[in-house]
């Protein structure tokens, strides 16, 4: 048995398996994302949500999957057939792909590399061609200013988060995510740096174009985005996608900031839970706080997007790096 593991075909078995472990719960949770913000949004307007199919809607997702499924799938006759197809599945491709690098506990991740957040930069900077694609291969006026108004959205706050997470690698010394969230052991990272995390959510909302910052997805500017041409398991894709990207953009928080698998206190009963659902319940928190920003603001007008982005989270971001890197540097606590 050890002599099969250690060969490239058992090798290459092990890894399937662990992808498989990791991404069909993400796939099933993604699914149930949609059942709870659903719910979420009916209860906090005073309305019952999903409640038909199954016991509480908790079928909903599989009838909306099997809908989906049904449906046909319509490409415009002027549209590049080839890259039309491409850009919803190099969304979604991209959104499973980031999740090789997340540790979810101690030794827990696919590939625990010492370069996993370079990996994600580039994963996350790879994200907006799918959203370019779509908007050109459309050959839709309207979709292709949707798909633009969403690529210069998440270049402006990529800079931003960009900054947040070098100051929380100052602090680490280290580029592996597993070693990030070891270094949180006896203290999370979102109490000495509160506004850096409070930056780096509020950038993760535009990234992933969440209310208030849902510009591309601009219904009565823009019809329907950069998506706007898209039907059944095409449309799917981009939802979907969109949906994942929400899930890893809240495990990055907890992993930078909120401790990863750690528990608040290292105290019984706290420490008997398992270090999984430490994370699982952290992820969840944040999910429910996109849930809940949706419900309660207004959507942004593009210039105040954009303002908030290159001129109050770039200069401040910026400064509160280089007064990290000084106290860190004045105190001898600098990371070697």
């Amino acid at each position: 048995m050890t002599d099969f593991l250690n060969s490239p075909i058992g090798v290459l078995a092990l890894t399937v398996a662990q992808a498989l472990a990791l991404l069909v719960p993400i796939l099933v949770a993604v699914a149930y994302l949609t059942w709870a913000e659903r719910k979420v949004l009916g209860a906090m307007q005073m309305r019952r949500g999903p409640n038909v199919v199954g016991p509480f809607g908790l079928l909903q997702p599989f009838a909306d999957a099997l809908k989906m499924l049904m449906k046909e799938t319509i490409i415009p006759s002027g549209a590049s057939r080839g890259l039309f197809i491409l850009a919803p599945m190099l969304t979604f491709i991209l959104a499973m792909m980031a999740w090789a690098v997340i540790p979810v506990n101690d030794g827990w991740a696919i590939a625990d590399i010492n370069v996993g957040i370079l990996y994600l930069f580039a994963i996350s900077s790879l994200g907006v061609y799918g959203i370019i694609i779509a908007g050109w291969a459309s050959n839709s006026k309207y979709a292709f200013l949707g798909a633009l108004r969403s690529a210069a959205q998440m270049v402006s706050y990529e800079v931003s988060m960009g900054f947040v997470i070098v100051t929380v690698l100052l602090c680490v010394g280290s580029l592996n995510l597993t070693e990030i969230v070891r270094a949180q052991e006896n203290l999370w990272f979102a109490i000495p740096l509160f506004p850096m995390f409070v930056i780096f959510f509020i950038s993760t909302l535009a990234e992933t174009n969440r209310a208030p910052f849902d510009l591309p997805e601009g219904e009565s500017e823009l019809v329907a985005g950069f998506f706007v041409e898209y039907s059944s398991m095409s449309f799917a894709l981009f939802f979907l996608g969109e949906y994942a990207n929400m899930i890893l953009m809240s495990a990055l928080t907890t992993i930078l900031f909120l401790g990863g698998w750690y528990p608040p206190l290292d105290i019984a009963p706290l420490n008997w839970i398992p270090g999984p659902v430490w994370f699982a319940l952290k992820v969840a928190a944040l999910l429910f706080v996109f849930i809940w920003v949706r419900a309660t603001f207004p959507r942004y007008r593009y210039d105040q997007l954009m303002r908030l982005g290159w001129k109050v989270f770039l200069p401040f971001s910026l400064v509160w790096l280089v007064l990290t890197a000084a106290f860190l540097k004045l105190t001898g606590l600098l990371p070697a």
